[in-house]
């Protein structure tokens, strides 16, 4: 076998298509069922953890460039997910069941992958590695990294948003509807007044919360902050955040609420919603007493509770070279979230890219960057231009994308103008790659 790769998420199963598809057969290793990480459940691959939302789908968002820029290159993650797509105004969400059914029945038919079912517990001294076995990397695996690394590890805590049974929700309160109409009524929203808000956020201020060990400083990634680490910022930070109301009218008054909770559909069947920006590290007990306080909610039933844990992530700009490989180990790369990267599609794009470098790799090649202009780019750039001293796991964003040149434009212009800049550079790239493989 040609390269192996440890963990089989969505990171690591991408890596393992491309580097197929550059002609290479890969040993796949995957810990799970023989052990399962505080936040994971199923046996399958690729499986999804805290949301079922890949976000943004249009070009506004640069992750939605992101995701063309994958679909425009074979990605299997993306293939996966329009595949297995539901509802979801103006983003892109999957069954979470289906699409990693999708990913492992594509992983067990490909002749060139070996899927093996063990936990891997050092580092391999020769051949090509790559490490996607992710933030939750496992305790064992996590010293030989550090190790590697030569340094401390930087970490920080993930918090999971709960799902509730779609067929629990009032809909004498609750109401289905996007905002500002976008998408069709993809969202179930239920309203609260002014007091009802207030008394929501202090009683998220006031709940038991899960304890932080000792030894563990209690770093949130910005993105996917707890609801009532939120709550306790200020009063009205919710009702601007998650809960924000605007766009929404109820349409039994057909007044803008105070505020509102959105929940997503999180299966095809629509049979599970979950409680859109609500991750938490409340209590079991608190959460049902405290959601079930939100109007439309009072008898709700949870599919699963929130919960926390902690992500595990390298300093990729003083650990990683810009092709991914560890500089103290340059036969391995790094890939997903453990690079540095935040968000499914920055993981599978990550992974993407490391099965492609470690394939060229292996020939004795380089593979040119993507053009900096791409999402491709700007996501590699983050992991080896950003500061290393206070370096933090990024989703893409078009900030991390070259300035336009040129006149001043209007915000929502220039993010459409870089999206066209980063979709108009790719092809040469990506087209030299694909001739090479019909070549060989």
């Amino acid at each position: 076998m040609d390269i192996t790769i440890i963990g089989a998420g969505l990171a690591g199963c991408e890596a393992a298509w491309q580097a197929t598809q550059e002609g290479f057969q890969v040993k796949l290793y995957e810990m799970k069922p023989l052990q399962y990480s505080p936040a994971h459940k199923s046996e399958d691959l690729a499986e999804l953890v805290c949301s079922n939302s890949l976000r943004g789908a249009g070009m506004n968002n640069a992750v939605g460039c992101l995701k063309e820029e994958l679909r425009r290159s074979g990605s299997l993650f993306i293939e996966a997910a329009d595949a297995t797509a539901v509802p979801a105004g103006g983003a892109l969400a999957v069954d979470r069941a289906e699409f990693s059914a999708y990913i492992s029945a594509k992983i067990a038919a490909n002749p060139n992958i070996q899927l093996i079912r063990e936990e891997v517990t050092s580092l391999p001294e020769t051949g090509v590695t790559i490490l996607a076995s992710g933030p939750l990397t496992s305790p064992t695996l996590s010293s030989e990294l550090e190790k590697l690394t030569g340094s401390e590890h930087l970490y920080f805590y993930d918090a999971i948003a709960p799902v509730v049974e779609a067929d629990s929700i009032d809909f004498n309160i609750a109401w289905r509807a996007s905002r500002y109409d976008k998408g069709g009524d993809d969202y179930i929203n239920c309203p609260l007044n002014e007091e009802q808000y207030f008394n929501f956020v202090q009683e998220l201020v006031d709940a038991d919360k899960v304890a932080g060990r000792e030894f563990e400083k209690l770093i949130h990634f910005e993105g996917c902050m707890p609801i009532e680490e939120m709550a306790s910022r200020g009063a009205q930070t919710l009702s601007f955040g998650p809960m924000k109301p605007v766009g929404l009218p109820d349409p039994k008054s057909g007044k803008i609420p105070y505020a509102v909770l959105q929940l997503r559909q999180d299966n095809r069947h629509a049979t599970l919603f979950n409680l859109v920006g609500f991750q938490t590290r409340l209590t079991y007990p608190e959460q049902k007493r405290i959601f079930r306080s939100i109007p439309g909610l009072e008898q709700v039933r949870f599919a699963r509770l929130g919960s926390m844990h902690r992500n595990t992530f390298i300093n990729a700009p003083a650990c990683l070279t810009d092709s991914l490989q560890f500089r103290a180990a340059p036969h391995i790369y790094a890939a997903g979230q453990l690079s540095g990267v935040e968000g499914y599609v920055e993981s599978a794009a990550c992974g993407f890219l490391a099965g492609l470098f470690a394939a060229y790799h292996l020939r004795g090649e380089r593979l040119p960057s993507p053009p900096a202009e791409t999402a491709f780019g700007a996501l590699l750039g983050h992991l080896s231009a950003a500061d290393s001293s206070e370096f933090q796991p990024m989703n893409i964003n078009y900030g991390l994308f070259p300035p336009l040149e040129g006149r001043k434009m209007k915000r929502a212009d220039r993010r459409l103008a870089m999206a066209e800049r980063a979709l108009a550079a790719l092809p040469q790239w990506w087209e030299n790659v694909a001739s090479r493989r019909e070549e060989r």
